[in-house]
């Protein structure tokens, strides 16, 4: 896993750049399994199939608080706003913090993404298109 292209496919989600499908396909190539995103820490962190760990800022100012309560109609409006109209990711993240979400992982390979609140509510969701 070669941590200066995985920081990279941090970087261009935070400002867009690339189209998401890509840095996914990228992030896989890397050897990545999965990733978690950190709202409490500013974080990302990407774990590969071989164990290693590359850690990267989520370099986003000026976010709301995590919301207490754990909202998943909210939280999955937002989501299909993301998929459905391209919203920028830091509008997603806002969007995700309102609604209670305290961090994320997206599992590459298992084509899904659990979000999780603050008094350890769940919601899955699948990737576009993912065998179930």
């Amino acid at each position: 896993m070669n941590a200066d292209v995985i920081k990279k496919m941090a970087e261009v989600t935070l400002t867009g750049s690339m189209p998401f499908p890509e840095i996914v396909g990228n992030l896989i190539k890397e050897g990545v399994e999965y990733y978690h995103v950190d709202y409490v820490t500013f974080s990302f962190s990407f774990y590969s199939t071989s164990g290693g760990v590359v850690v990267a800022p989520l370099a986003l100012e000026d976010m709301p608080e995590v919301a207490t309560d754990f909202n998943a109609a909210e939280l999955r409006a937002a989501i299909l706003d993301s998929q459905q109209n391209g919203q920028k990711y830091r509008q997603f993240c806002a969007r995700a913090m309102r609604s209670g979400v305290q961090s994320y992982f997206a599992f590459l390979r298992g084509q899904r993404v659990l979000y999780i609140g603050r008094q350890g509510d769940q919601h899955v969701e699948w990737f576009p298109g993912a065998k179930r």
